[in-house]
């Protein structure tokens, strides 16, 4: 690991260590209608073995745990496996191990798992291709991957980009639909499939749940003030009883490996 990335991993730590707890309270995050959508579009089965990469707090790892025969939670931050383990105990789910790891250096054999999913990590991470290199060599011959990630249009990128990592820094980049399926089809994936959902999110919730830096808060709350008749963060703000709205744009990316 070089420099750059040792300093980003460190930033992911610091922020997810504090946003374990707020990050699986965002109603959002929990929506059983996209968790269905993302369980649904993605094809597992009753015998999926399978393994959520960068897991956080086990959010749809346990939508996956209701399904799957077996699943395994991995995540580089020990407070987000903390919260995931006090929740799976809270649900009563059996079938779920956690583990401590890097995404670009997954602690499993070959063709470990069955189905390989990560959900909202893509954006946090300097090499994304790496990761799912790592998430395919885990992946047993004719398994599934599963991506879902934000999304935004190109045209909006740069200002989605600035919101967000005002909001979080450890946020880098998002990658925009045509880059998503790019990326699968680059690493050899085939049968690639996408769809997209909006997911909606309070303002204040989203603040209250992450931690930027000082006086960005305010920079937030302006920008989005002033993109609502404009939509140029792509994410389409309204405002309902004095509240604001964000809806971000999120991508299901499904891909196989070959034999």
């Amino acid at each position: 690991m070089n420099l750059s990335d040792k300093k980003h991993s460190e930033l992911i730590l610091e922020q997810f260590s504090k946003q374990a707890v707020p990050f699986s309270n965002i109603p959002g995050h929990t929506d059983e209608k996209i968790a269905n959508l993302i369980t649904n579009f993605s094809g597992v089965t009753q015998k999926d073995i399978v393994l959520d990469v960068a897991c956080g707090p086990g959010l749809i790892t346990f939508p996956f745990a209701k399904i799957a025969e077996k699943v395994t939670g991995m995540d580089i931050t020990p407070e987000m496996i903390e919260r995931a383990k006090v929740l799976q105990d809270k649900q009563g789910i059996n079938n779920i191990t956690w583990d401590i790891g890097n995404a670009y250096s997954l602690p499993y054999e070959n063709n470990s798992f069955s189905m390989i999913v990560t959900r909202y990590s893509f954006h946090h991470l300097l090499k994304p291709s790496a990761a799912l290199e790592e998430m395919i060599r885990v992946c047993k011959p004719s398994g599934k991957i599963a991506v879902i990630d934000v999304a935004p249009p190109e045209e909006k990128r740069a200002a989605y980009d600035y919101f967000e990592r005002l909001r979080d820094p450890s946020h880098t980049k998002a990658l925009n639909p045509v880059e998503h399926i790019k990326l699968f089809e680059n690493s050899g994936l085939c049968n690639i499939k996408a769809e997209f959902y909006l997911l909606e999110i309070e303002l204040e919730n989203q603040i209250k749940s992450s931690f930027p830096n000082k006086g960005d808060d305010d920079k937030m709350r302006g920008i989005i003030k002033n993109d609502l008749t404009l939509n140029r963060t792509g994410f389409g703000p309204k405002e309902k009883d004095g509240n604001y709205f964000l809806y971000y744009p999120n991508i299901i990316c499904v891909g196989q490996k070959t034999q």
